[in-house]
């Protein structure tokens, strides 16, 4: 929202710079977000009249202007076509700094001599000053502009840039800011004076309104101007529009948009020629209805939406857009005011489903207050009637199906000190409220208050937000600094939160980088996921009201978008890239709400390390993987072991399940081929992804202190030969169920003869070492006896040097 300074002034008397306004109402609760200067760059540029227009010598379409500055007169070269003498113009001198009309870029202006002319000096069009566009013409100031002050001082002005809270939808006008200024400065608030004369016949003689959806509609007024004539605005109305960046349009239009700057309440205008019936009715639309809005475009409605209506069809889309049936055009003379209030739901709705966001729309949605619609009406009324020459009926039309008594709120003393923890007297606490506009009364106790909120506060529902109000007026910097009373609560870690932060930190310490993601993600991106096309199952969650297409499921997997980021990253990048997400994944259940798990994804492609003299790096590969797998859950404490899976987003003989105490947490493997292709990665990418949620029980509780082994180890060497399908991990798990095994290494695996067809052969290196004793080589060889034992019983395995 913005807000020009000079406006402001018209309603209250400011004593403050800009500046120091902007960091009152910003420390108040309304952010001012930045401040711009208009004529900041206007030096040597004053305020001259036209008291001569004489032909150039040697140019038909050049004149000689003399210009009045009041100590002085210049005569100047002009090509603008509307000069006209006793005008007052913007006269800039030799070194001011000028729009170029023609390049855009501001420069320095110059004496030069035009057609044999010298001229010092320029009247200026609006875009030379950067006001308008408009270049062809000369900047005609208003009759009462006085000559020779700086055009700065009259034109200048300062716009604050407002970010307004939705709470706050009072602020998204020039009366409401205003009206915090009053209470923050405790200046007297001077709002202009509504009257003007009414004719007859009345209105409920010539129109009527009824309203079918009260429910949408809670009130609807409307006045009636006849005998208007549409021109272009006052140079004063289409400069203040501009200046709160909305160009302008007519005089009508205008007045509607200055209004709902100026009150807060959006308004229209019907041309009340093409109401057919004489009659507004308010309703749902009809099913399939459609209507042309002044875009020109034609608009299919839905049931929840709300039309204006006139005997035959739609005139307008409530609160968002008027129709082009019913517009104001150069040859209207009747205008029907409207001035409503909407359900917000409705209008948000209803602006989002066709892509309509306006002034309009923002402010229905935050919910005005219905008591706005007569005071803006009434101003409306007035400024057509001033600046149109227009004759309103007699009355207005005021429907209102949705009035609601407010009940004052009770408010006491100890109410706002257990609140604030400070110590605000009742006489305080009603001068600023009562300066904001409220209603105080005293309640039963010297120190209760009964308030009742103004109406055009819609934010004022209970004591809390009362007290608020005080604190908001009497200043967050006025509450005095005091120690604590009592010492900060004990903290009571999350665990999951220390997992995640053990996460983070290992995978950093190991190369990778976080990426941080959205949870919604397509059906188009879950699908590349899968090598052949099916329908997903589970079906993702889908969000009722999604903003865009790309973003309309919640995601049940971190790897669509961890893919999407490598896919991205890898056109600009052609070393290794190592990404890891950690975050949470909705996956449904029935008639509950979907389970939100802790999940780690993480990605691996390219080469294993940069490169350097010592030759090209092997590109990372499945070990790769399991091995930052491997040693983040032993940095965790916890021990896992890989068992073969199916997982149809990774290749069907690279892959494995991560396994912890018989549950799976996770898989490890190499993407898919197909799935690869589809993200438009042409090269292998390994994936790692762990349930957190699921480790967590696995990593709480206190780790056990081994001492460093005081024995000595014996390691021996074996070489085994077991069927081609048996796996590395079922060897691995049968000999370290035995005791005084403390290391196990597979570091040979061959196929090939002499090992027979369907076999393969395994070496392992296994240390032997007591805590308790120095083993002999008996006690060893006894232990190596059961270990073969139990591999040649459980799979089959026979030593290498017996075949």
């Amino acid at each position: 929202m913005k807000i020009p300074f000079k406006w402001l002034q018209q309603y209250i008397d400011i004593t403050l710079p800009p500046a120091d306004l902007a960091n009152r109402l910003t420390m108040a609760g309304t952010e001012v977000k930045g401040l711009e200067v208009i004529g900041g760059s206007w030096e040597n540029i004053v305020i001259g009249r036209i008291i001569a227009v004489n032909p150039h010598p040697n140019a038909d379409r050049l004149s000689l202007p003399t210009i009045d500055l009041g100590t002085e007169q210049h005569t100047v070269v002009c090509g603008a076509p509307n000069l006209m003498v006793g005008d007052k113009v913007a006269f800039a001198y030799v070194g001011a700094q000028l729009i170029d009309g023609y390049t855009d870029k501001l420069s320095t202006l110059k004496p030069a001599k035009i057609r044999g002319i010298l001229s010092s000096g320029m009247a200026c069009s609006e875009k030379e000053l950067g006001i308008s566009d408009n270049h062809e013409t000369i900047m005609v100031l208003p009759p009462e502009a006085p000559i020779g002050i700086p055009v700065a001082d009259y034109l200048g002005d300062t716009i604050f840039d407002l970010d307004v809270t939705p709470n706050r939808p009072d602020c998204l006008s020039v009366v409401g800011i205003a009206r915090e200024v009053a209470a923050l400065t405790g200046q007297s608030l001077h709002l202009p004076q509504v009257s003007y004369e009414e004719a007859v016949p009345p209105i409920d003689q010539q129109i009527s309104v009824e309203i079918d959806a009260p429910d949408l509609c809670p009130r609807y007024c409307a006045s009636l101007i006849t005998g208007v004539k549409i021109t272009d605005s006052p140079k004063w109305l289409q400069q203040r529009l501009l200046a709160c960046g909305i160009r302008s349009i007519n005089n009508i239009v205008d007045i509607t948009n200055y209004v709902m700057l100026e009150y807060g309440q959006p308004l229209h205008a019907f041309d009340y020629r093409r109401i057919r019936g004489n009659k507004i009715i308010v309703r749902r639309p009809t099913p399939g209805e459609a209507m042309v809005t002044l875009d020109g475009v034609t608009r299919i409605l839905s049931e929840n939406m709300l039309v204006i209506a006139g005997g035959e069809g739609a005139v307008a889309i409530a609160g968002v857009m008027g129709g082009a049936d019913s517009e104001v055009t150069p040859e209207t003379t009747s205008i029907l005011l409207e001035a409503a209030n909407f359900n917000p739901a409705s209008i948000h709705y209803t602006g989002r489903q066709l892509s309509l966001p306006s002034e309009a729309c923002m402010r229905f949605e935050r919910g005005i207050r219905p008591e706005l619609t007569i005071p803006a009406l009434k101003r409306a009324t007035q400024l057509i009637i001033q600046l149109a020459d227009g004759k309103a009926a007699r009355g207005f039309i005021d429907v209102y199906p949705g009035k609601l008594d407010r009940e004052p709120i009770l408010l006491s003393v100890g109410k706002v000190k257990t609140l604030l923890g400070v110590d605000f007297s009742l006489d305080q606490i009603v001068t600023a409220l009562t300066s904001l506009g409220f209603d105080c009364k005293m309640g039963d106790s010297a120190s209760e208050v009964l308030v009742s909120a103004p109406y055009w506060r819609s934010d004022i529902h209970q004591a809390v937000d009362l007290i608020e109000e005080v604190v908001r007026i009497i200043g967050y910097d006025n509450i005095p600094v005091t120690m604590l009373s009592q010492p900060l609560p004990r903290q009571n870690p999350e665990p999951i939160l220390a997992l995640k932060q053990k996460v983070v930190h290992s995978l950093i310490g190991y190369g990778f980088q976080e990426v941080i993601t959205y949870s919604l993600t397509s059906l188009e991106m879950l699908s590349k996921l899968l090598p052949e096309p099916h329908p997903l199952e589970p079906a993702p969650l889908r969000l009722a009201n999604p903003m865009t297409a790309d973003q309309e499921y919640l995601r049940p997997n971190l790897r669509v978008n961890l893919l999407a980021a490598l896919s991205a990253n890898r056109r600009h990048e052609d070393g290794g890239i190592r990404l890891f997400e950690l975050g949470k994944v909705y996956l449904p259940r029935p008639d509950d709400l979907p389970d939100e798990p802790e999940v780690l994804c993480g990605i691996l492609s390219g080469p294993g390390f940069e490169k350097s003299w010592q030759g090209e790096a092997e590109p990372v590969d499945f070990y790769t993987a399991k091995g930052v797998v491997e040693t983040l859950l032993s940095q965790l404490g916890v021990e896992a072991s890989l068992e073969h899976c199916q997982d149809e987003t990774l290749h069907p003989g690279k892959q494995a399940s991560i396994v912890v105490a018989d549950g799976s947490l996770g898989v490890v493997g190499e993407l898919h081929p197909k799935v690869a292709r589809a993200f438009e990665i042409s090269e292998p990418v390994y994936l790692f992804e762990i349930n957190l949620t699921a480790l967590l029980p696995y990593t709480v509780g206190h780790r056990m202190f081994q001492p460093i082994p005081r024995f000595p180890a014996i390691v021996r060497d074996i070489a085994l030969v077991v069927d081609a399908g048996i796996t590395h991990q079922k060897v691995l798990n049968i000999i370290n169920s035995f005791p005084l095994v403390s290391q196990v290494t597979l570091f040979d695996v061959y196929t090939g003869e002499p090992v027979p067809p369907g076999k393969k052969s395994l070496a392992y290196r296994i240390t032997f070492q007591s805590p308790a004793r120095t083993l002999t080589d008996k006690a060893v060889d006894n232990v190596q006896q059961q270990i073969l034992a139990k591999l040649s019983h459980d799979l089959g395995a026979t030593l290498r040097t017996q075949n």
